[in-house]
C-alpha cells in the first residue's frame, strides 16, 4: 500500500467536503486537548507532559506506517533540513512558548492570542506565496476572530485584562502563533513531494527529540511521576499523543495540501468553541447566549472563507 493511494483525492472540488469534515474533526480533537491537559496538569511538569505526548505521537505514527506497510521515505539532505525546521517551530518552539507563556498569563488570554492564527496564516500566505486574499476571505477571517473573542471573553472576561509584566507572556504566546504559522506555511513543498504522512512523521519525530533533550537538560524527566499516573491521566496522555497529535496533524496537513493554508487555517477558530462545548459536557461548565453567538460567527466566517465562488466570478479570475 502506498501513501499516494492512501491520500488519493476521490475527485476534485466536489469532494472538498471530506476535507472540511476532517478539518472540523481536527479542531474538535484539539479542543479536547485542553480538557485532557487538565487531567495531566497535577501529575507532570508541562515540558515532561509535552515530551511524553509527542513521544506517543511518534510511536503511533511509526506504528501506523508499519501496519499499513508504508515505508519511511528517504528525504534528501535539503528536505531533512526543512523537516527539522518544521519540527523545531511546530513542535519544539511552539510547546516551549506555550508552556512558558502559560506560567505568566492565564489560559483564556493565551487562547485569545492563539486565535490570531487564521489571520496571521492568511496574511503570510498572501505576502509570501501570493495566495489570493479577496474581500470574502477577509470577511470570513474577521468573523472568525470576532467569534473566537466572544467565546473566550464571555467564558473569562479577565482574558482582556493586562497586569504588570504580562507582556512577556503575551510575547511568548505570540511565539506560538509564529511557530504554528511556520509549521503551516513552509510544509507546502514537502507535502507535495513526500506527502502529509511522511512530512508529519518526520517533523514530529525530530521535534520530539528536541523536546526530550530539553526535558533532560532541565532535569525535568521524572520517571516516578510517570509511573504514578492514574487511569484517567494515562487515558488523557494517550488522547493527547495518538488523537491530538498523530491523527490530527496528518489530517491538518492533508487539508493544507488540498485546499490551501488560508482556507484550512480558519478552522483553527473552532478550537475555543470546541473547548467550551466539551467543558460544558465533561466538566459541567456553563454555556451562555454570547458563547452561542460567538460560535455562530465562527461558523459563518469558515463558510465565507470556503464557499465556492459564483460562476461569473470564477470566469473573471481565470
Amino acid at each position: 500500500m502506498s501513501e499516494s493511494s492512501f491520500f488519493a483525492p476521490l475527485a476534485a472540488r466536489h469532494h472538498d467536503l471530506g476535507v472540511y469534515c476532517k478539518l472540523a474533526a481536527v479542531t474538535m480533537i484539539w479542543g479536547g486537548t485542553f480538557v485532557a491537559g487538565r487531567y495531566l496538569a497535577s501529575g507532570l511538569s508541562p515540558l515532561l507532559a509535552a515530551s511524553l505526548r509527542f513521544l506517543l505521537a511518534s510511536l503511533a505514527l511509526l506504528g501506523f506506517m508499519a501496519l499499513a506497510r508504508i515505508p519511511l521515505a528517504r528525504p534528501s539532505f535539503r528536505q531533512l533540513g526543512q523537516l527539522a525546521l518544521l519540527g523545531f517551530f511546530g513542535i519544539f518552539f511552539y510547546n516551549l512558548c506555550f508552556f512558558l507563556g502559560l506560567q505568566q498569563i492565564n489560559a483564556s488570554r493565551a487562547s485569545l492570542i492563539v486565535a490570531l492564527n487564521p489571520a496571521v496564516i492568511a496574511l503570510a500566505s498572501w505576502a509570501l506565496f501570493k495566495e489570493r486574499l479577496d474581500r470574502r476571505k477577509l470577511l470570513g477571517i474577521g468573523l472568525c476572530l470576532g467569534g473566537a473573542a466572544l467565546v473566550i471573553c464571555s467564558r473569562d472576561p479577565s482574558a482582556l485584562a493586562s497586569r504588570a509584566g504580562s507582556w512577556r507572556g503575551d510575547l511568548l504566546i505570540l511565539g506560538c502563533v509564529l511557530g504554528w504559522g511556520v509549521y503551516s506555511l513552509f510544509s507546502k513543498e514537502l507535502n507535495q513531494s513526500l506527502g502529509p504522512l511522511q512530512t508529519v512523521t518526520y517533523s514530529v519525530v525530530l521535534g520530539t527529540l528536541m523536546l526530550c533533550a530539553a526535558t533532560l537538560v532541565r532535569g525535568e524527566f521524572d520517571l516516578q511521576a510517570v509511573l504514578h499516573l492514574d487511569l484517567a491521566q494515562g487515558l488523557a496522555l494517550l488522547y493527547l499523543g495518538v488523537l491530538g497529535s498523530a491523527l490530527a496533524y496528518i489530517w491538518y496537513y492533508d487539508g493544507l495540501r488540498r485546499i490551501g493554508a488560508t482556507r484550512s487555517g480558519v478552522f483553527i477558530a473552532l478550537n475555543p468553541l470546541t473547548a467550551v462545548i466539551l467543558g460544558a459536557l465533561l466538566l459541567a461548565e456553563q454555556l451562555s447566549l454570547v458563547m452561542v453567538l460567538g460560535g455562530a460567527l465562527i461558523l459563518g466566517g469558515i463558510y465565507q472563507c470556503n464557499r465556492p465562488l459564483a460562476k461569473g466570478t470564477r470566469k473573471a479570475i481565470s
